[in-house]
C-alpha cells in the first residue's frame, strides 16, 4: 500500500444508522486534504477511523502502510498525530501547557513520573512557539482560551514527528481574529516539505487553509466528490453536499460560499 491512509468501501454502522456508507478514499504522501460536510455527515466517523480509533463494520483500511485490524494500533497511533475536542476533553485542566505537548512522546495526557530528554522539552517549546502560544507553556490547561487549547492540541499532535496529522476542525468556535491567525499558521504548515500529510475536518470553506490541496465532500455518510481541490470545491458539489443552492469563489486559494438567492 503506498497511500498514506486508503480506505476501501468502508462502512460503519451503530445499530440501524449507517455513519459512513461504502466510502473510498485515498491519500497520497504531502497532500493536504480538507473534509467537508454537515453535520452527521460522518467527518469525524472518518477521521477516527483514520486515526486507528475506530474499526470499520465492513470495508478495508489502510493507515500508513498497515492494514487496520492486522497491525497493532498501539504501535501505529503514535506515527499519526490527532488534535480533537474528544482528546482535548481527556487533558487534566490542571496540567501545564508545557506538559499538555511534551506528554504526547509517551502517548499520556497527563504528565507523571515519566522524564523526559531536554531534546523533548526543547521540541515541545519550538512546537508552542511556532503555533504562537510559545508565552503560555507555564499556564495551566484549563485556563486557556478555545482558541489557545486548539493550537496546544496541534502543537501536541505534532511532538512525536508524525506522518499523519488529522485536524478535527481546528478552527471551529474561534473568533474572527483568532481563526485567521491559526489559518495564517496552518498555510505555513502546508507550505512545509518536511510537514506530514494532512487531513483536516471542517463545516466551512473559509476555515481552509491556503495549501490544501485535496478535498472530500460527504453527506449522509456517502462521498459526494472528492479530488483536486479546485476541482472538486465547485457551486455544484457544494450545494449537493449542503442542500442548499450556494456559490463558491475562490480568491488566491482562500474559499467563501454564500447561497444563491432565488
Amino acid at each position: 500500500m503506498s497511500d498514506v491512509l486508503d480506505l476501501s468501501a468502508v462502512t460503519v454502522r451503530r445499530g440501524s444508522s449507517v455513519l459512513l456508507d461504502a466510502v473510498d478514499l485515498a491519500v497520497g504522501v504531502e497532500e493536504r486534504w480538507v473534509v467537508l460536510g454537515p453535520n452527521g455527515a460522518g467527518k469525524s466517523t472518518l477521521l477516527s477511523i483514520a486515526a486507528g480509533r475506530l474499526f470499520p463494520t465492513s470495508g478495508t483500511v489502510g493507515i500508513l502502510g498497515e492494514t487496520l485490524g492486522r497491525v497493532d494500533v498501539f504501535e501505529l497511533r503514535p506515527r499519526i498525530g490527532l488534535a480533537s475536542t474528544a482528546l482535548a476533553g481527556s487533558v487534566p485542566g490542571q496540567e501545564l501547557v508545557r506538559n499538555v505537548v511534551v506528554t504526547a512522546a509517551y502517548g499520556v495526557t497527563g504528565r507523571w513520573h515519566e522524564e523526559y530528554d531536554p531534546d523533548d522539552e526543547a521540541r515541545a517549546a519550538h512546537l508552542l512557539d511556532v503555533l504562537g502560544v510559545g508565552h503560555l507553556a507555564a499556564r495551566t490547561f484549563a485556563t486557556l482560551s478555545d482558541g489557545e487549547r486548539k493550537r496546544v492540541q496541534i502543537a501536541r499532535a505534532l511532538m512525536t514527528d508524525p506522518e499523519l496529522l488529522l485536524l478535527d476542525e481546528p478552527a471551529g468556535g474561534l473568533d474572527l481574529g483568532g481563526r485567521e491567525d491559526l489559518l495564517r499558521r496552518l498555510t505555513d504548515l502546508a507550505a512545509d516539505p518536511d510537514a506530514p500529510t494532512t487531513v483536516m475536518v471542517t463545516h466551512h470553506v473559509e476555515e481552509i487553509p491556503v495549501g490544501t490541496t485535496h478535498a472530500l465532500l460527504l453527506r449522509g455518510g456517502k462521498v459526494v466528490a472528492a479530488g483536486p481541490v479546485a476541482q472538486t470545491l465547485t457551486s455544484d458539489n457544494l450545494s449537493a453536499t449542503f442542500g442548499l443552492a450556494l456559490e463558491v469563489a475562490d480568491r488566491d486559494g482562500r474559499f467563501t460560499a454564500r447561497a444563491v438567492s432565488s
